[in-house]
């Protein structure tokens, strides 16, 4: 995806869902939504009760699908169908390591596979603990994606540039996600660094909101952008109103993958 981007002059839109949220049936109908709307890939996350990384936009919506009873089994479900209605659309999760460890982690990365995942993202694991991770997922022929935060040093950026597959989760600032006003454009040497040290595609996330962060990110040198809690945002807002917020989300999303083609 990101070579085919790369030919084409443009960056990779990625926007997140938390599965299940607000309920399954909605959940995979915005799904759909954002594929109409242009994304490239999407990242999609399982429902968890202490996401540590995530601001309150994500973490509410977590909230919301557990209180629907909304389960891991129920997440492989919907990827399953996600996968079979697009079957050539990449599809990354995140995850957090409770969910990947509380059973069996080499079954965890076997079943992804088993549903059409391309790449697992475990939110709180570091790099210096991640290989049982990264070895499960090379097993099962899935790509795992390490974040780079923003104070990362050399020799971080160096063990995250070897050690990721498929991409890059750079983090913008430090703290959890949530929708900026002001995107932070401090991270080019991070994306410089990382570009030397022939890692992954790098992409953006926490705090992309609008198509003016698109654009900065893309200066920066991101191959692309990750929007979550903008996304998000929209099933609140738009609560009982289910066309009117498919119609929302689909029409973000155009609007940002648009950005990702003007030039920089």
């Amino acid at each position: 995806m990101f070579s085919e981007l790369r030919a084409r002059g443009e960056g990779a839109f990625v926007p997140y869902l938390v599965l299940g949220d607000p309920d399954p049936g909605l959940s995979l109908d915005l799904a759909r939504a954002l594929i109409r709307g242009g994304a490239d890939a999407l990242e999609l996350g399982f429902p968890f009760s202490d996401p540590v990384a995530d601001g309150p936009v994500i973490q509410a919506a977590a909230a919301r699908a557990l209180a629907r009873g909304v389960t891991v089994n129920d997440c492989w479900g919907m990827l399953g169908t996600l996968r079979q209605e697009f079957p050539s659309l990449p599809l990354g999760i995140l995850v957090y390591a409770n969910l990947v460890f509380q059973n069996d982690l080499k079954g965890f990365y076997r079943r992804a596979a088993g549903v059409g995942v391309d790449s697992v993202l475990v939110a709180d694991v570091p790099v210096l603990e991640a290989d049982p991770i990264r070895e499960a997922a090379s097993r099962a022929d899935i790509a795992s994606v390490l974040v780079a935060p923003p104070n990362a040093e050399e020799d971080l950026i160096r063990a995250i540039a070897l050690l990721s597959q498929g991409y890059v989760y750079v983090v913008s600032r430090p703290g959890v996600t949530g929708a900026d006003e002001r995107l932070r454009t401090d991270s080019e040497r991070l994306f410089q660094t990382l570009r030397v040290m022939g890692s992954a595609p790098p992409v953006i996330g926490f705090g992309v909101s609008n198509p003016e962060h698109v654009g900065l990110a893309r200066g920066m040198g991101a191959a692309g952008v990750i929007s979550g809690s903008a996304v998000v945002a929209h099933i609140p807002r738009f609560r009982g109103r289910r066309n009117e917020l498919l119609q929302a989300i689909t029409e973000f999303v155009r609007t940002m993958k648009e950005a990702t083609r003007s030039q920089t």
